[in-house]
């Protein structure tokens, strides 16, 4: 019998360095890189999601990487059975798995699995549709608030497919969503799991923030979504909905200026870390490291905990 394979999870703030520290972490210790950021799963979502260009990825190889278009959807369950299919995949070819990706949903259906809901009712899922067009913005992220504020903490209050997803499962079983997660979950088994978190200082997070927004603007954000909508898409999808797109297209559809898009991107960025780091603070197990990924010193510590997993792995399987 050996040991079971090493999963390293790299988790964090948008902009706190993740996917460079998955990536050395990769080269260091054979692995390969399994994305966990929805927006990175996204054709043509390139600048505004901060994907790594291919010359950037050192020839390691990316999973879940361009597999949807801007109006497919993805759930979690699905992210779960395919990335769990992935991790089977890579460690039978001797490599490392090291998942990274801000999307904290994805990661816990991962690692923790996912109760077993209630199914699709398009009836119920058309007349929330029907109410939010009725209501105006930010009513199905009341209605939920109302019903599971858990669940409506760790939702954006634009992304209407989970919106609706966690809404019809409340409706449905008369009970939070939240709860039913907590209680019906089968979790990954026979893989030792080492989640690492990062945790930048909080003003040198924000205006790094605050950089990275104002280059991707002036580095053809708004081209980017100009070449998108030209292929057909309305601009409505959830995927162009999501942080720095839905500025893009308001400027682009002219509903605000080119200074007001860069603004609203900064902040409502700024706040989207705020609440990807209570969600991430929440997760049991972390090794905690105050840094950016890219900071060598991050990079050595991280290194450290790797090897040490490695190590007690291989020490374990010598003894059996």
């Amino acid at each position: 019998m050996t040991s079971e394979p090493l999963v390293v999870a790299v988790a964090g703030p948008t902009a706190s360095g993740k996917s460079d520290l998955a990536l050395s972490l990769a080269v260091l210790f054979d692995g390969e890189i399994v994305n966990c950021d929805s927006l990175q799963m996204v054709r043509y979502l390139d600048i505004g999601s901060a994907k790594l260009r291919p010359e950037e990825r050192h020839g390691i190889p990316h999973h879940f990487l361009d597999v949807l278009d801007p109006d497919e959807q993805f759930t979690a369950g699905e992210y779960m059975r395919q990335g769990r299919e992935a991790l089977r995949e890579i460690t039978a070819r001797g490599k490392m798995p090291v998942i990274v990706g801000g999307t904290g949903f994805y990661l816990r259906a991962l690692l923790e699995g996912l109760f077993d809901g209630p199914g699709r009712d398009e009836e119920l899922r058309e007349r929330l549709r029907g109410r939010a067009e009725a209501k105006g913005g930010g009513y199905l992220h009341r209605m939920l608030r109302r019903l599971d504020a858990e669940a409506a903490g760790t939702i954006h209050r634009n992304d209407e497919p989970k919106l609706i997803r966690a809404l019809e499962v409340c409706l449905l079983a008369r009970e939070p969503v939240s709860e039913m997660y907590r209680r019906g979950r089968k979790p990954l088994r026979g893989y030792r799991v080492l989640k690492i978190g990062l945790s930048p200082v909080r003003e040198q997070l924000n205006e790094r923030i605050n950089r990275r927004t104002r280059e991707m603007f002036e580095g053809g954000l708004v081209e980017e979504v100009r070449g998108i909508l030209a292929r057909g898409y309305t601009g409505r999808e959830a995927s162009l909905q999501s942080l720095g797109y839905r500025q893009a297209v308001d400027y682009l559809e002219g509903r605000i200026l080119l200074e007001e898009a860069l603004y609203h991107a900064k902040t409502r960025t700024r706040q989207y870390a705020k609440r990807q780091m209570s969600w991430f603070r929440r997760e049991r197990e972390v090794h905690w490291l105050k840094g950016f990924g890219s900071d060598e010193q991050v990079v050595r510590e991280a290194g450290a905990l790797v090897a040490a997993e490695v190590a007690r792995a291989s020490g374990e399987a010598g003894t059996e």
